[in-house]
């Protein structure tokens, strides 16, 4: 069978209806209170003129309205649109503009301004659903749109007065779910996901401990053995590995526990509060914050429910990775591989020599140019590929997505992201970074990826990037820009390569180290290597280079 993702919602919620499902700001909303909930947001959506296909854009901070706001548009197949609200109104016309939404459910009073200067240039936009009181911009925008065109202005209130009944079409499996990507160059793009792609691929079949469920039977059979865990998202929900963990946990009848912004405070007095069993967190840019609130308040909270934390979407560094565990030695600690173009992969490990590893699967294999399997052992370096339940392809892109998401001869879907890898003889994958971010030294390639996971290993590092920048005799060097940790002395420029010379050959081994007050990063969380190309760049050899 195809799953559709309401379906499997709703046949969690039929499984175990009086089981909290989610948990914000003190509310317990259980399964059935928001299958009722996201019923009724089903319902507003449908009669202001929603429906099967409809691409709406959910420009929102986490709540509670964005979980149902996602159910309810799931439940009568219309297409939700992630939005990142960190983006400038540049960027947000973009996305807006390039998922031809037909509607924006928006809530806080920043970002309806924003979308009342957007409006008159947005001509697919038919609806704006607003949570809570709707901003004086927003309204005269709508009232005096050119050329006649009307948009309405729904107030999300009225959800309460709509029915709570799932009288709506059937599915089958085949919606679609856009990912909008936060990339790292250019505009982000729309990955197109069939639902049952989506279940299969980023929710491991709805079952991430064992064998891929059948059905919608098992999967009601499933959830009334599986114990309720609290899973508490850090990440915020329009994010990929958010999106991914939501329903993943939905799909297991968890808890979601969810708050309004990162909050590293707030987490640690959750996780007592709330009995939180795992935390999900993306990368150092959370991890780092929240480590330093764990160990400031060591000993005054509860920690006893906590067993895991795991990180999504971006790498994890070895030496956030010791710090949460001085905290709890016991603590589960996991880092996810996958990406919005590929779903969940599986764990990635660092190894004894700094080498990020994936252990032998079959979800992806390494390919040449051609798309060649490269047989394990050889010692080759190719392109890391995501085999079976791929996106589609990317939205009103038919161009990347042929490169992307490429059919082998024998009919196998693959997605091919860029990231280089070898695979080991015993069919492990060593993951070497993605080939845009390859510098050439003295004809020698040094991944990115791989000596930032070793300059994150030094105790003083609190975040780094690794560019190239020019070099006379080698063409291109290897550069390193660095913001140092919390209460840490400035390592030397020796320093940092004594380190890394422990784990990297000599080539590998940044030549400049420059120092940042904070390394900056997308607003979706990724690593901008154009503005460190610039940092390294601006500070030319008055950061220190040496031969």
């Amino acid at each position: 069978m195809k799953f559709n993702l309401a379906d499997v919602f709703e046949t969690v919620a039929d499984a175990v209806p009086e089981r909290i499902a989610l948990s914000y700001e003190g509310r317990q909303i259980s399964y059935a209170e928001l299958d009722g909930l996201a019923n009724q947001v089903a319902h507003l959506l449908s009669g202001a003129g929603i429906g099967a296909h409809d691409n709406v854009s959910l420009f929102l901070k986490n709540s509670v309205e964005h979980v149902t706001s996602l159910l309810g548009l799931l439940k009568i197949r219309a297409v939700p649109v992630n939005i990142n609200y960190r983006y400038t109104n540049a960027e947000l016309q973009y996305i807006f503009d390039n998922s031809d939404s037909r509607a924006i459910i928006v809530e806080v009073p920043e970002h309806q301004r924003s979308v009342a200067a957007l409006l008159p240039e947005l001509s697919t936009v038919r609806a704006v659903f607003v949570i809570g009181e709707v901003d004086d911009a927003l309204a005269a925008a709508a009232a005096g749109l050119p050329d006649g065109r009307t948009v309405q202005i729904v107030s999300f209130a009225d959800t309460a007065g709509q029915s709570t009944e799932r009288d709506f079409e059937a599915r089958n499996g085949e919606e679609l779910y856009l990912l909008y990507t936060g990339g790292t160059t250019g505009y982000p793009k729309g990955v197109m996901w069939q639902h049952d792609d989506f279940f299969r691929k980023p929710l491991s079949g709805g079952n991430p401990y064992g064998e891929a469920r059948k059905d919608l039977d098992e999967i009601a059979s499933a959830v009334k053995d599986f114990p309720s865990m609290a899973f508490l998202l850090a990440a915020p929900l329009m994010h990929g590995a958010a999106s991914y963990s939501l329903f993943t946990f939905f799909t297991l009848g968890g808890r979601l526990v969810i708050q309004r912004d990162f909050d590293p405070a707030a987490i640690v007095s959750e996780v007592e509060k709330e009995k939180v069993q795992i935390i999900l967190i993306v990368g150092d840019a959370m991890g780092m914050p929240l480590v330093e609130e764990f160990e400031r308040r060591a000993g005054e909270v509860d920690l006893s429910s906590l067993f895991s934390v795991t990180s999504g979407g971006a790498i994890w560094s070895q030496h956030v990775r010791d710090r949460f565990l001085g905290v709890k030695a016991d603590l589960v600690l996991r880092d996810n591989f996958g990406a919005s173009e590929s779903g969940n992969d599986g764990e990635i490990m660092m190894d004894d020599n700094g080498n990020l590893r994936v252990p032998p699967t079959d979800k992806m294999m390494v390919v040449d140019e051609r798309h060649n399997r490269i047989e394990p052992g050889s010692g080759e370096v190719g392109y890391i590929a995501r085999i079976g339940n791929v996106p589609l392809g990317y939205y009103k892109d038919e161009e990347k997505s042929a490169k992307t998401f490429p059919t082998l001869a024998d009919g196998t879907r693959i997605s091919i992201l860029g990231d280089m890898g070898a695979v080991e003889a015993d069919g492990s994958i060593v993951f070497l970074g993605r080939g845009s971010q390859c510098i050439n030294t003295g004809g020698e390639k040094v991944y990115a990826e791989e000596v930032e996971a070793t300059l994150h290993a030094h105790p003083a590092v609190a975040d780094a990037l690794v560019v190239p920048v020019p070099d006379e005799r080698y063409g291109q060097r290897v550069a390193a820009v660095i913001a140092v940790a919390d209460g840490a002395i400035e390592p030397s420029l020796d320093e940092i390569q004594e380190h890394c010379r422990e784990t990297l050959a000599r080539y590998k081994v940044p030549r400049t180290v420059v120092y940042v007050d904070e390394v900056k990063r997308t607003p979706a969380g990724k690593a901008d290597y154009r503005w460190a190309k610039s940092a390294a760049a601006a500070a030319g050899e008055t950061a220190g280079a040496a031969s």
